[in-house]
């Protein structure tokens, strides 16, 4: 139990691509076979930039959520020729973003400043490449103007205990890729996991958004997914961590995410959950009373 909480709901966002960019239009097209992609995408409009929409639902059911921002290297940036021509390479530069750019850069304050956490999205090859994420971070804390605290990896790559490594010697508290967007669930136990010392901590994704029945054609049985989640994180006094991409808040592309999510949030207030981001529960955990730390939580020091 947290406090007089019987469990934590941790909010967070990947924020992959801001804009929308033609191979993304043609992939949702062909996938879910609904021309609204590519009509969003040649009427110009920038349907993934969801930011105010998210703070504004959020704003008003009185939570705070965290925003993971990439900081992703060029294509050239390694120096090997080698990895300029392989196709994972220039896959990973299709959209791709720079949150130094004037509005990036903007959101990112207007996020902090108003309460929410700013973490990192660790590029694809940074989870084995210590200069490469400490590349990353640094460019982050410098529009943010202080330092991150935490993220996740992008595409949940990573190699453990290695990338836990790599992230706790940069200084991060914690990391939220233990998990899998294939399915959902505490695989992890229902704790927090303490996998290095009790200086940082590892918040196990309990659900991707991608990993539910499909909102718009099975409203029911999403919903009983979400309910069931709670339902076991209430009784197990868990930690439950979601993750809800901006690019799902589009309703006209992605019909039903957003509903849902502001269901599940509204749920997790009516059973008494204490919901925010990650950075902010390990302060919640830091001032509660003594018997509710950060320890009572840890699942134990080694993942299975």
């Amino acid at each position: 139990m947290i406090d007089d909480h019987p469990f934590a709901l941790c909010l967070t966002h990947d924020v992959d691509r801001p804009y929308k960019r033609f191979h993304q239009a043609l992939y949702y097209t062909l996938a879910e076979r609904s021309m609204d992609h590519l009509r969003s995408f040649f009427a110009r409009e920038n349907p993934y930039w969801q930011f105010e929409e998210i703070m504004a639902l959020e704003d008003d059911l009185g939570v705070r959520s965290a925003f993971y921002f990439l900081s992703e290297p060029g294509p050239f940036a390694s120096g090997d020729p080698l990895d300029w021509v392989r196709p994972d390479t220039w896959i990973q530069q299709l959209g791709r973003y720079d949150p130094t750019d004037d509005d990036i850069a903007a959101v990112i304050r207007e996020l902090d400043d108003g309460g929410w956490e700013v973490g990192l999205h660790g590029s694809y090859h940074s989870g084995d490449d210590i200069e490469r994420l400490r590349q990353e971070k640094e460019q982050l804390e410098d529009v943010l103007g202080h330092s991150v605290r935490g993220g996740r990896q992008h595409y949940l790559r990573m190699n453990t205990p290695e990338t836990w490594q790599i992230q706790a010697e940069l200084r991060l508290e914690y990391d939220s890729t233990l998990g899998s967007s294939t399915d959902y669930g505490f695989v992890y136990d229902y704790g927090l996991v303490k996998p290095l010392s009790e200086s940082f901590t590892v918040f196990p994704l309990t659900l991707m958004e991608q990993t539910l029945p499909d909102p718009a054609s099975r409203p029911q049985a999403a919903w009983q997914v979400c309910a069931d989640l709670v339902a076991e994180a209430r009784e197990n006094d868990a930690v439950m961590t979601v993750l809800w991409h901006p690019r799902y808040f589009n309703e006209r592309e992605f019909p039903g995410y957003r509903r849902l999510y502001r269901r599940l949030i509204e749920h997790a207030q009516d059973v008494g959950a204490w919901i925010g981001p990650p950075a902010a529960l390990l302060d919640h955990l830091d001032e509660s009373t003594p018997g509710t730390t950060r320890s009572s939580l840890a699942a134990g020091t080694e993942t299975r």
